[in-house]
């Protein structure tokens, strides 16, 4: 409207190009404040500070008064104070926009000092270059908010990961826990299998045949020790790199890890490959893990008062399509929850972070651009992932 109120193309009485020229600065103001997130005036620390800008800000103001044309109109000597004030503030802090910003009020601000000679102008037949600046401010402007939007972008993605990271810190207890339940097991079994072979040493009845039985039953102990040491430091491996893998190794990996609570909380597992072929899909594999793991735990902890519990996992896949489903028999999601499970920091758990189901959603529509779905059947609640189908 002020850009219309100065090139007089339409017929617009005095008061609404007031009110435009006023909206506009106005406006101005509300961008500066909003572009900077509040930052818009500098903290004074020291005297040296205070002297520079007193300085700056009685340059605005003896320049204000000077010009005849910033004097008459508030408005103008508002916009050159943005240009004085907040840009020299936000160029000392390192914000990158801030040149763009300065270039675009820089070129206003000249611009309409030198129109301040426009009779002198339009009687020489010369373009009204405020017009011309109008246009080079808003370009200009459109590429410092392109950049405000893709740092803002860099920020979330930074968050996303945080959120990813504590998610996996905030199990770590818990699979620590998991694990060394699974680590005790092999270690009694290796500590008999070393015991017996010691009481055969003392009777001398120790044969060839003997010992290389339980060297290998020993070897077989140790290889699952191993691999769910692999297991677990895959989990946390921060690892970007996406490539094929295969569906069933990343699901067998969680409950390597998980075996253990299971069995201590009497939970029938039961895990359905519903394909002779190696399904695999394009990813991050310990991103699919997390998920994998986020829902088990979640069903777990639903589980713990409930009579004979059980988890059925089912991997199925078509031509195009990997769908794993994980469903329990824990009662289910009440209805008014079902919606909000995957908000952030939303949970139905007394110490629960309220961060899992949402980083699981996060993951599977950003990381692996899939989609979720959650049902309650008759017994319990019903997860559904459903993936891209990967070829090699």
């Amino acid at each position: 409207l002020f850009i219309i109120s100065y090139s007089n193309m339409f017929e617009i009485s005095s008061v609404v190009e007031q009110i435009a020229i006023l909206g506009a600065s106005l406006f101005s103001i509300v961008f500066a404040v909003s572009f900077y997130e509040g930052n818009f005036f500098p903290k004074i620390s020291n005297y040296k500070e205070l002297i520079i800008n007193t300085l700056l800000f009685n340059i605005v103001l003896l320049t204000a008064f000077y010009h005849y044309m910033l004097f008459e109109y508030l408005p103008y000597t508002i916009i050159y104070a943005i240009l004085f004030i907040s840009i020299v503030f936000n160029l000392k802090q390192g914000f990158k926009p801030t040149v763009i910003y300065v270039i675009g009020w820089s070129l206003l601000c000249f611009i309409l000092f030198v129109m301040d000679f426009k009779t002198l102008y339009i009687q020489k037949g010369y373009m009204d270059l405020v017009l011309l600046a109008f246009a080079i401010e808003a370009i200009l402007f459109t590429l410092s908010v392109g950049y405000k939007y893709n740092s803002l972008q860099i920020q979330s993605n930074s968050y996303e990961d945080m959120l990813l990271q504590q998610s996996r810190l905030a199990k770590s207890g818990e699979m620590i826990g998991n694990i060394t339940h699974q680590f005790r097991q092999p270690l009694n079994n290796i500590a008999y299998i070393l015991i017996n072979i010691k009481k055969r040493f003392e009777n001398k009845k120790l044969d060839e045949v003997y010992l290389e039985k339980k060297i290998s039953q020993a070897s077989m102990q140790l290889e699952f020790l191993s691999k769910t040491i692999d297991d677990f430091k895959g989990f946390y491996a921060p690892s970007k790199q996406k490539e094929n893998f295969s569906v069933q190794e990343a699901i067998n990996s969680c409950l390597t890890i998980l075996s253990a609570d299971f069995k201590k909380n009497n939970i029938d597992l039961e895990f359905i490959f519903n394909t002779n072929e190696d399904i695999k899909i394009y990813g991050v594999k310990n991103e699919l893990s997390q998920v994998i793991l986020a829902l088990l735990s979640n069903a777990n902890d639903a589980l713990k008062s409930t009579e004979k519990p059980y988890i059925k996992i089912e991997v199925t896949s078509s031509n195009a399509e990997v769908i794993i489903s994980i469903s329990d028999n824990a009662g289910g999601i009440k209805e008014k929850n079902k919606e909000k499970v995957f908000e952030p920091y939303f949970s139905t758990k007394e110490q629960g972070s309220g961060i899992g189901l949402y980083l699981v959603k996060l993951i599977v529509e950003e990381s692996f651009e899939g989609k979720i779905e959650l049902v309650n059947k008759k017994e319990g609640a019903k997860f559904t992932l459903f993936f891209e189908k990967s070829f090699d």
